[in-house]
């Protein structure tokens, strides 16, 4: 039996909610799999997964599309410092390979499990609170001292270890890099970069993942539609999102991201509940 597919307006509030929680410390993948659940619409599938990852990489590329290009020259060249002189572009470039390589191990190690077992409403409850309450922590208890030019190897492996945490639904990419960014002494801005620009490889792998397993099982004509709403959708509002954080992060905390998910996780404990 086919699966149903998307309507443009499903795919389009999805897409929105992609855009907008990929890059908010609230759990993407938490958000996509609540929103089903309680409008009971059907799960999005592969394909539309892909186009949403594929989005919020271009997002990515571009807004942060010079230091992607010193990124990649400095890498090549060794250019000592990049276009605003904030960082070394050939260390920043290793300290994101380095960060990528735990989240790559536990995609390998876990995917399966996750898809299968790890997309209960209670799981999502209990790690939008937990992660909630440790982001509101390490907000307040980090020294917001140090930029992201100055990030090394140990730090970067910690953070790196946080990312793996996050194929766990509800747990929050962006939100459990900017923790472990904290935690080390980051300022706001330089963890949410650090973050943002980890993003770009591990959008990449996920992306190149999921199209392998669609060859597999191959691509309907019906699914365009919703891809490309899809693609278009997390692009555009991940490009704005990403904009407005940074702009937020220079002179607000994160205590409102931290108080959205403790509400979030008592309204999904209550909504189980009720529901029985």
């Amino acid at each position: 039996m086919t699966p149903p597919i998307l309507t443009p307006l499903q795919a389009l509030v999805l897409s929105v909610v992609q855009g907008v929680t990929e890059f908010l410390p609230i759990s993407s993948s938490g958000h996509l799999i609540l929103v089903p659940y309680f409008l009971k619409w059907p799960d999005q599938g592969l394909a539309f997964d892909i186009a949403t990852h594929v989005g919020t990489l271009a997002a990515i590329l571009a807004y942060f599309r010079w230091d992607v290009r010193d990124l990649v020259i400095g890498f090549v060249t060794g250019q000592p410092r990049s276009a605003d002189g904030d960082y070394r572009p050939r260390h920043l470039a290793w300290m994101i390979v380095l960060a990528t390589l735990p989240a790559g191990l536990a995609g390998l190690l876990f995917k399966d499990w996750v898809e299968t077992q790890a997309r209960s409403a209670l799981l999502v409850a209990g790690t939008t609170l937990v992660y909630g309450l440790l982001l509101g922590l390490a907000d307040r208890v980090g020294k917001h001292a140090k930029a992201v030019g100055e990030i090394g190897w140990q730090a970067a492996l910690l953070i790196g270890t946080a990312q793996a945490l996050a194929i766990v639904p509800g747990t929050s990419r962006s939100g459990v890099t900017i923790t472990a960014a904290l935690l080390l002494g980051l300022t706001r801005p330089a963890a949410a970069r650090f973050s943002f620009l980890l993003g770009i490889p591990v959008f990449t792998l996920a992306a190149a993942k999921q199209a392998l397993d669609l060859v597999e099982t191959g691509l309907p004509r019906a699914e365009m539609l919703p891809m490309a709403i899809g693609l278009v959708g997390s692009a555009v509002v991940g490009y704005a999102v990403i904009a407005w954080l940074l702009r937020w992060l220079r002179s607000h905390s994160l205590n409102v991201f931290m108080i959205y998910r403790v509400i979030l996780a008592a309204v999904i404990l209550l909504t189980v509940f009720l529901r029985g």
